[in-house]
């Protein structure tokens, strides 16, 4: 980004971070275009159940959805301090002969609330679509390196052996039960339908000669167009701002899975097992030639903990909503769903990345483990040689003398066999473990999805 030709502030999401398919679902052009695709596909159902409604309003409504001109909606909103009526004027003079029945029989809430649903569900389908990538990337990862014995810890402390495929599948079962979230919410989105100004749709049973099956037919002619099944059946004039709750909430579970699986890969790089890729000029400090950060693991961590603090604005929007309607919800709505979206975009990008640019040190991991087998084994030795029937007691005594020795003289001296005592022979199911999942959960889910490539690969530096 040249910073010398941006004098106003700029987005880092939209500058650095986020996809151009997302950035694209929450743009103006995006809106406005939905807002206009909403009063089209409402005359369209009018005119079906018998309203006066010609072709020619149609095809002109049609042919201007996409001729949005902002500056002369700008106009008319500092005019009306209010946006949808300005956007009505603006689509109304490209339109003077469909004029007379634009919004005819609607309230704001019909293009707003029904153009976030529209909104949500294509941005939801877009974080699947990237989840699904992370999860076969993942898989992958977890498959090649099953069986390679690594150091497990607890509190960060030396614990027992596992694999680097075990500890992978960990995070993978995370990822997969968020995309699962994902697909319920995607599956479940209602659409808000045509509910008029305190969701009673008196407005639209005055238009259709009172007739409460047109009125439902309406809605489901209307739903149908933008690809919605299900129509909301109880809403004041906008819908229950619970599904934007269990929305963000669901993005924030997300956040918190990432924010752990990066965390987990900080602390590896830490101990040189498991790094990021380090590009030939790549410079790690400014200070410190010889570093090499793990900025992408950092970069998921700190998006992740912004992602996650939106959560709470869905709360208090549904807990302050003012019986059928109030307003503040608004601005609120208007900067909370874009960013948690736009901010899990960002993870998703970043983590496709890191995920196809991870290197494993086998060799350090192995020595990590080896350097720990001597106290590692102490449980496995003292079963072993219990189980040969001598006295647990005396080996215990043993074990407590040699603590500390290299593992083969433990084992020389108890007499056993050194292969009992080797690091992938202590690492429990761990591999299996690995490929039973694998094969029952993931497979499966992958199997659905297998026609999603891999195309969204964008990064920021």
């Amino acid at each position: 980004m040249d910073l010398a030709r941006h004098e106003e502030y700029v987005s880092p999401f939209t500058a650095r971070y986020v996809s151009p398919e997302m950035s694209r679902l929450f743009s103006p052009q995006f809106k406005v275009s939905t807002f206009r695709k909403l009063w089209t596909a409402l005359a369209q159902a009018e005119r079906k159940l018998g309203l006066a409604i010609t072709d020619q309003q149609i095809e002109e409504l049609k042919q201007h959805i996409d001729h949005i001109d902002f500056a002369v909606i700008h106009s008319y909103e500092q005019r009306f301090r209010h946006d949808v009526m300005a956007h009505i004027h603006a689509y109304a003079d490209l339109c003077p002969t469909a004029k007379p029945i634009i919004h005819l029989g609607a309230t704001s809430s019909y293009v707003t609330d029904n153009s976030d649903l529209i909104q949500l569900k294509a941005a939801l389908t877009l974080l699947l679509h990237k989840q699904v990538q992370a999860i076969r990337h993942l898989a992958s990862f977890a498959k090649t390196f099953a069986e390679a014995p690594c150091l497990a810890y607890t509190h960060f402390q030396p614990a027992q052996p596992t694999t680097i495929g075990k500890r992978a599948c960990l995070w993978l079962q995370d990822l997969l039960l968020d995309a699962k979230e994902l697909e319920r919410a995607i599956n479940t989105l209602p659409f808000l339908g045509a509910k008029g100004a305190t969701g009673t749709q008196a407005s639209f049973l005055a238009l259709l000669d009172n007739d409460s099956l047109k009125v439902k037919e309406l809605e489901t002619l209307i739903a149908a167009q933008f690809g919605f099944t299900k129509v909301i059946p109880i809403a004041s004039q906008t819908y229950t701002r619970k599904i934007d709750l269990q929305i963000l909430n669901l993005l924030e579970s997300f956040g918190a899975s990432i924010h752990k699986m990066a965390t987990d890969i900080r602390l590896l790089a830490h101990e040189g097992e498991i790094t990021e890729s380090f590009d030939d000029e790549q410079v790690g400090s400014s200070a410190m030639p010889y570093k090499r950060n793990p900025i992408y693991a950092e970069r998921i961590c700190g998006l992740a903990r912004f992602v996650m603090s939106l959560a709470q604005n869905g709360a208090y929007t549904t807990a302050t909503q003012w019986l059928e309607r109030s307003l503040d919800d608004s601005s609120n709505r208007r900067l909370t769903i874009p960013e948690a979206f736009l901010g899990t975009d960002a993870i998703l990008n970043t983590l496709l990345h890191l995920l196809t640019h991870l290197h494993v040190d086998r060799n350090k991991a192995l020595s990590h483990l080896e350097a720990q087998i001597p106290h590692l084994a102490m449980e496995p030795l003292l079963m072993a040689a219990a189980k040969r029937g001598e006295d647990r007691q005396a080996v215990h005594e043993t074990l407590r003398r040699l603590s500390g020795k290299p593992i083969d003289q433990i084992v020389k001296e108890l007499n056993l066999d050194p292969k009992q005592f080797h690091p992938q022979a202590l690492t429990g199911l761990a591999s299996k473990q690995v490929h039973d999942y694998l094969d029952t959960e993931v497979d499966s889910f992958l199997k659905i999805y297998a026609h999603i490539g891999d195309s969204y690969t964008h990064v920021a530096i």
